[in-house]
């Protein structure tokens, strides 16, 4: 296992076609809850898709997907349409789009949202405002073909299969809540939508690549079901709480993980901290 600490838009610690699965979820463009003022621009922020986009193109097996978990956000009144633009980018450079599959989350482990409320102290028409209640899991087939490795102990449990109904395009899992220790550092989502992707779209030993690690959800659950895994994360600050959750909870003892710190992650971690400092200066 590997955990490369950088920008993912230059995944250079990575051969060409050697990747099994890409899953990952972007920063979700300067979300209110989780990533305000990230970036300059919505222009950046697909500029960010693309780099990366670019990247995972180039690693990934020829017949093997890419799967991004992600939403539409809405900030100050307005739709971003993420979605939309992430299936245009990934065509764009070459990636065909395969697949789309609805998480729904519960209705009761929600985040508290006032924007449904608006109706009922307006009760006429133009304001209403839904609750968000899902994200897209959206999946991107590099062409080509693959040769299957270790199928028999790659099969799937098709009882469990049924029995959840991983058939259907709707998925049912519930999301991970904000009283979870690892919720205060990213926007996580849970290790079950993780461990069905990997297995519904990998072998056993394939390698599994996260370029927004985050906390290493994807990683921890790739070793779990004994894929090899490569992250990436830019946040430095995260190097401890990745570290801490993929090193727990295995079968045999902790993994072995290979750490590399680059130099546009240290710059990034020196910036942060100057504009903490300045923030609480200015106070």
């Amino acid at each position: 296992m590997r955990v490369i600490f950088g920008d993912s838009r230059n995944m250079k610690e990575v051969e060409d076609n050697s990747v099994g699965l890409v899953l990952t979820s972007p920063p979700y463009y300067n979300a209110p809850f989780d990533f305000p003022d990230l970036f300059p621009s919505y222009a950046d922020y697909l500029s960010l898709l693309n780099g990366v986009g670019k990247e995972i193109f180039r690693v990934l097996e020829e017949g093997r997907v890419a799967v991004f978990v992600t939403a539409d956000v809405r900030i100050d009144g307005e739709l971003y349409p993420i979605v939309a633009d992430l299936i245009k980018i990934m065509q764009s450079l070459g990636f065909k789009y395969q697949e789309r599959i609805i998480w729904k989350k519960p209705e009761g482990y929600i985040r508290i949202s006032r924007r449904s409320g608006v109706l009922i102290q307006h009760p006429y028409p133009l304001y209403y405002y839904p609750d968000n209640v899902y994200e897209d899991i959206v999946v991107f087939k590099k062409p080509g073909k693959f040769i299957p490795r270790n199928k028999e102990e790659s099969k799937i449990d098709v009882n469990k299969f049924q029995r959840e109904k991983w058939y259907l395009s709707v998925w049912e899992i519930t999301n991970v809540l904000p009283n979870n220790k690892y919720s205060k550092y990213t926007a996580p989502f849970p290790e079950e939508l993780a461990r069905r992707i990997i297995t519904l779209y990998s072998y056993v030993g394939d390698t599994v690549l996260d370029p927004f690690a985050g906390t290493g959800t994807t990683l921890k659950v790739a070793n779990e079901l004994k894929r090899n895994a490569i992250g990436y994360e830019i946040d430095l600050e995260l190097k401890d709480i990745i570290l801490e959750r993929i090193g727990v909870n295995t079968l045999f003892g902790k993994p072995q993980i290979e750490v590399i710190e680059r130099e546009d992650a240290k710059r990034l971690r020196t910036k942060l901290r100057e504009k903490i400092e300045e923030k609480l200066q200015n106070r």
